[in-house]
């Protein structure tokens, strides 16, 4: 499949950053939102991240002003239509994706790969609203997406091999390393950090030790690069809450069940990097 032109939905922490891997990588991309202000704050933001870049001039501002040329920015899903891969970054809301991939249809091509970049929501489930579900896969990548080398590649029961093999050579050609992933909570990455995150949650609610020694044991005693408290900030403690809820319900296991100060935390608004407190507070 010859892929020239990339949709992504959503102008936030990560739907930016797979829009701007992709402008990066030579591709015509479309960054739709819900409204003009946040898909203009989104693009402001990628503006801001690659004047860093080129102050440490690691990029012309000849290269800046090209890349950010090549991002269109839109409202509304109908600036889907046209593209060859459609890749959602929306809420990790199961009914908001559900009813977004149905409405992706009646605007993309039949030929149009339709990704999500969900870190928890069964893709066959996605696949299942859908009435092509072998053009339905996901690729799961990192924050921040300019920087990780990885993306899940999760197929749903549905999905087609050539839909496979398109969305992993597209991968390759962002930059990214693939791994393939079949439909489970948490794939692979969360199932295994997302207990690690919680336990050392449990650790400090504890008072086990401070969140900055917690932080400190993991970097120092097994070559971390950040610490697992400042992991959660950075992700959203929501978003871990969220991610862990998920796990806890579709395996039924007691080893998933969120630690109580998650929710407490939740409740205060204090989400992490993003409000300003998590863990620790940011200025």
């Amino acid at each position: 499949m010859d892929v020239r032109r990339i949709g992504v939905i959503g102008a936030g922490t990560m739907g930016r950053g797979i829009a701007q891997v992709g402008a990066a990588s030579g591709f015509e991309v479309v960054m739709s939102d819900v409204g003009p202000e946040t898909v203009q704050a989104g693009l402001a933001a990628i503006d801001k991240q690659l004047a860093r870049v080129v102050e440490r001039e690691r990029m012309s501002a000849a290269e800046k002003d090209a890349l950010l040329s090549r991002i269109e920015t839109a409202t509304g899903i109908e600036a889907m239509a046209g593209t060859d891969v459609c890749i959602e970054a929306a809420t990790e809301n199961p009914d908001v994706k559900l009813q977004l991939f149905r409405d992706l249809e009646s605007v993309c091509g039949e030929d149009t790969i339709l990704a999500s970049n969900t870190s928890s929501i069964s893709l066959t489930k996605i696949a299942g609203a859908c009435a092509r579900p072998e053009r339905v896969i996901g690729m799961h990548f990192f924050n921040p997406v300019p920087l990780m080398k990885l993306v899940e590649i999760i197929r749903a029961m549905q999905t087609s091999d050539a839909t496979f093999e398109a969305a992993k050579a597209l991968a390759d050609r962002l930059g990214k390393t693939a791994v393939a992933v079949a439909d489970s909570p948490g794939f692979v990455v969360n199932r295994m950090l997302v207990p690690m995150i919680n336990e050392a949650v449990y650790a400090f609610s504890e008072g086990l030790a401070s969140a900055e020694e917690i932080d400190t044991a993991m970097k120092l005693g097994l070559s971390h690069p950040i610490g697992p408290l400042a992991l959660a900030d950075l992700i959203g403690i929501d978003v871990c809450l969220y991610v862990m809820d998920v796990m806890y319900r579709e395996f039924s296991d007691s080893k998933y069940r969120p630690c109580p100060l998650l929710r407490k935390m939740v409740d205060a608004g204090r989400l992490g990097r993003k409000s300003g407190r998590g863990f620790f507070e940011y200025g």
